[in-house]
């Protein structure tokens, strides 16, 4: 484990990483699109179309925690009975790309201090929006994903009624499987286990296994 200029303890190695997998229990990351086929993916962190205005991933992939995968999972397949599913805005994110975000937004209300870490980086947050299972078209939320207004806090009132339904059935579902949302913004949400999980700089490549 190496020691970030920020004072934290970061896995970097490949082979640090590949040994937890084989010696502690749900400590691989898990690719959400094998193991939840019907998710719909808009990884925004691999296109412009983010806070920073450019692409800060190679590709656009979404990993976490094996048993937050798994939860997950339960979310989707809770939502089923609605007609609606998951859209995964952001996962799992290299240590070094929330170094980068807050060298640049400057902001602790939008992206993490690295002097404190993600917990992206740890494989255990992941931010959602809702889909129409039956064809991937968006359902009317408070906000888009990132957008950095009063309307992103998760207790806004001033919405259409409807909307509000919908960020309360999102809230709602996460919660029952263990999720806790961030206030600051609709979309966010921590796995409770997260602190069972170190700090990741791994790319995408490292842990596609």
């Amino acid at each position: 484990m190496s020691e970030s200029s920020y004072g934290l303890s970061v896995i970097t190695s490949v082979e640090e990483y590949q040994q937890l997998v084989q010696t502690r229990a749900g400590q691989r990351l898990v690719d959400l699109t094998e193991r939840i086929p019907s998710l719909v993916l808009d990884i925004r962190y691999a296109t412009p179309d983010n806070l920073l205005g450019e692409a800060v991933y190679s590709e656009a992939r979404a990993f976490l925690r094996e048993p937050v995968a798994d939860a997950l999972a339960q979310v989707q397949e809770s939502l089923k009975a609605r007609g609606l599913g998951l859209c995964v805005y952001d996962a799992y994110r290299p240590y070094s790309v929330t170094v980068r975000m807050y060298e640049q937004i400057q902001d602790e209300d939008f992206a993490a201090p690295p002097w404190r870490g993600s917990r992206h980086n740890r494989g255990c947050s992941v931010d959602v929006g809702l889909v129409k299972l039956s064809n991937g078209e968006r359902v009317p939320l408070p906000t888009d994903f990132d957008e950095i207004t009063p309307a992103a806090r998760s207790r806004y009132g001033d919405l259409p009624a409807h909307v509000m339904l919908n960020r309360s059935i999102l809230l709602a579902t996460m919660h029952y499987y263990g999720f806790v949302n961030y206030p600051g913004e609709w979309w966010h949400f921590d796995h409770e286990r997260w602190p069972e999980f170190d700090l990741l700089d791994l790319p995408f490549a490292a842990v596609k296994v």
